[in-house]
């Protein structure tokens, strides 16, 4: 069994890109400005084996009324141990403890991940709300 630490911390550059890399993400994000975005977070959870990355996740928003909880992230070798239970089980109670009353914490789940995140009772509000973003895309 391996031995996981758990730390409250912004992962690096590189650990982050090892990371989306793990979970085929690299294609969607621009590695440019992520350690600018990575450093912006409001709370952030990683978790290592042996001094190297395996997981995290963290919050971002105003960190008054609008929180997104964003990047959960486990590398495929670790997944089904409990590590992203636990990274979410981080970031909900630090929400608990400092997000203000009527707070928006917002998600976007990856298809076929819904049922992980309503055990933290987050759910689709359709049809009373719709969620929609937007991806700039600049050609250079």
């Amino acid at each position: 069994m391996r031995k996981y630490e758990i730390e409250k911390n912004v992962p690096t550059l590189e650990e982050y890109k090892y990371l989306c890399e793990s979970v085929g993400w690299t294609d969607y994000m621009n590695f440019e400005v992520a350690e600018t975005s990575l450093r912006n977070s409001i709370h952030c959870v990683t978790v290592k084996v042996q001094n190297h990355i395996v997981g995290m996740g963290r919050i971002v928003g105003d960190g008054a009324i609008y929180f997104y909880i964003q990047d959960i992230m486990v590398h495929p070798d670790h997944q089904k141990n409990g590590i992203g239970k636990e990274i979410m089980n981080q970031l909900v109670e630090y929400l608990d403890t400092h997000a203000p009353d009527k707070s928006f914490i917002g998600l976007f789940a990856s298809r076929g991940k819904e049922n992980f995140y309503e055990k933290y009772h987050f759910k689709n509000y359709s049809p009373n709300m719709t969620g929609m973003f937007t991806i700039i895309e600049k050609n250079s």
